[in-house]
């Protein structure tokens, strides 16, 4: 049977192993911690705005396991705050577990602390990678590779482009830095930029332990799924908004106010506020963060390590290396990655069976995104957009084309159209 190896076991990852499973393939997942999910274990946003209308076409394609999981797993739907309608919040705490019983019962063979830091080359030109090599010696041959690092880390970016390793859930200094397979494999990588012109970005969000806030803080959160509580005039710092990576919550209400969603823990959606002036806020008197631990003083810096790739998902330059997730383009989301990954591992499978590409049409959001990313990548302004169904630029585009949609059955029918409904079910090996 023919081998995908996928390596980096976030979203996009999980999203990569199920459709190329699905499909037919042998599937091992290369992951470098003890987790499944990556940041998705610390995220739980899901259908805000147009991530709705793209969960619905991942849906009508075939790629319903990962949204059943998080649907099943919700603590709060049809939430709104402030830029974002009817979202859905899952627990965190709950997805990993569950997600991992999906692979193995699909026989996904499940690699935990496996990274993965170099490759060996069966032929240079082109680019056709043979192996992958561990940090312990050992080697992975595969037919076709799926790299789903992201971009967040090594600990060495966060000390560079940051403020420091802000001990994050991705924990660099136990389970070694992460490593880009497609440099490895002779290519080089794009690095997004922040307006300022500096490179990376910051994780737009922590997480706080609930039960160091006030009653009436838990009480709210656990009713409605999110609370907004004012910040002390002297306290308001906006220019954070110009650090994050998250731009659809860089809106002015993100800095007058602490705005927390209900995770399982209270999501706080800034990159980083100081404790001492968190505290200082009526009803944190005792607040501490879980996640970042040093979520006082900095957060994790994304997006310096993205692959140059075709819309197909294929890394550009290599024969048998597909993308997905934030390795694939400046991409902010779980849906995001789930998107782009069930792409990548569908398609794995058609370079194994010797067929056409799938490029999906500009038609369907999710399409649309892969190859507007893909296009703006080529200027210096697109190296500092962030690229997301929720909001900021993308959301406006998908509106004025009128590509949103929160009714499933008029996005099943648009997808039907294309022939392509339930594409991602069918088998091909």
């Amino acid at each position: 049977m023919y081998k995908v190896v996928i390596i980096g076991g976030g979203w996009s990852g999980c999203a990569a192993a199920v459709s190329a499973r699905k499909a037919g393939a042998e599937v091992t997942l290369l992951e470098k911690t003890d987790l499944l999910l990556g940041l998705g274990n610390v995220g739980g946003i899901m259908r805000n705005n147009g991530r709705f209308t793209a969960a619905e076409e991942n849906i009508a394609l075939g790629a319903r396991e990962l949204f059943d999981i998080t649907d099943r797993c919700a603590r709060h739907t049809n939430v709104n705050f402030p830029g974002h309608r009817h979202a859905s919040l899952y627990d965190v705490v709950k997805v990993e577990p569950q997600v991992r019983s999906l692979l193995k019962d699909m026989g996904v063979e499940i690699r935990l602390m496996s990274r993965a830091i170099d490759v060996e080359k069966r032929r240079e030109e082109p680019i056709v990678v043979d192996r992958i090599l561990l940090a312990d010696g050992e080697k992975v041959e595969g037919d076709v590779f799926i790299e789903t690092t992201g971009s967040t880390g090594p600990m060495g970016n966060c000390l560079t482009y940051g403020n420091g390793c802000c001990m994050c859930i991705l924990r660099c200094p136990a389970f070694g830095p992460r490593v880009s397979i497609t440099q490895k494999s002779g290519k080089s990588d794009i690095m997004g930029k922040r307006k300022d012109g500096a490179f990376g970005a910051f994780s737009g969000s922590g997480k706080l332990e609930k039960s160091s806030l006030s009653d009436e803080i838990r009480k709210k959160l656990e009713e409605t799924g999110v609370a907004v509580i004012p910040v002390p005039k002297e306290e308001i710092v906006k220019e954070k908004l110009d650090l994050k990576v998250c731009q659809q919550y860089a809106l002015n209400e993100y800095a007058e106010n602490i705005i927390l969603l209900d995770t399982g823990y209270a999501k706080i959606m800034t990159p980083f506020f100081p404790l001492e002036s968190l505290r200082r806020v009526p009803g944190f008197e005792n607040a501490r963060y879980v996640d970042p631990y040093a979520g006082g003083k900095g957060n994790s810096i994304r997006y310096l390590s993205v692959a140059e790739r075709e819309n197909t998902m294929k890394a550009s330059g290599i024969e048998n290396i597909f993308c997905g997730g934030e390795k694939s383009g400046l991409f902010v989301g779980h849906t995001e990655a789930i998107s782009t990954g069930s792409l990548a591992g569908h398609n794995a499978v058609r370079y194994l069976k010797g067929m056409k590409l799938l490029e999906l049409p500009t038609g369907l959001a999710i399409g649309d995104l892969i190859s507007f990313a893909n296009e703006n990548l080529r200027h210096e302004d697109g190296l500092m957009t962030r690229y997301t169904f929720a909001g900021a630029e993308y959301f406006k585009r998908m509106k004025e084309k009128g590509l949103y949609s929160t009714d499933p059955a008029a996005i099943r029918e648009r997808v039907r159209r294309y022939g392509l409904e339930d594409i991602y079910s069918e088998r091909m090996l």
